[in-house]
């Protein structure tokens, strides 16, 4: 699964880019059951955007995948940040009700190292 990017024609400025994907899914490694999520992405570009199309694509490809719901959240993070090369990046991995337990995974990268008050500044509902 690779995340295809474009060209960024505004290095200079400091933009702040949110995506949301709510149909995103994955298998439980242990039950063999679909999880379903809604993956949030917000970050600042420097000089590459993901192409959306292949977003959605890679989102898909987790279909299948036996995998848990902080190890996706990481996966995800990771493979944008390689991809994407962004100034900073937070991941919000929110997981519908499984068992009558709300499930919501964070991250947030930048250059600069992770900064748990800078999660704080972006995240939802803290």
């Amino acid at each position: 699964m690779v995340i295809e990017t474009v060209e960024y024609e505004y290095p200079e400025t400091h933009t702040v880019v949110e995506y949301e994907y709510p149909e995103l899914t994955a298998v439980c490694p242990m039950s063999g059951l679909p999880d379903f999520y809604t993956v949030r992405i917000v970050y600042e570009p420097e000089r590459k955007l993901p192409e959306l199309k292949s977003l959605k694509m890679y989102f898909v490809g987790f279909r299948n995948v036996g995998i848990l719901h902080e190890n996706l959240a990481n996966r995800i993070m990771e493979d944008f940040r390689v991809a994407v090369e962004p100034r900073w990046v937070l991941i919000e991995l929110f997981v519908n009700n499984r068992g009558g337990v709300y499930t919501t995974v964070r991250r947030f990268w930048s250059r600069d190292g992770d900064d748990m008050a800078r999660i704080k500044e972006f995240a939802r509902d803290l």
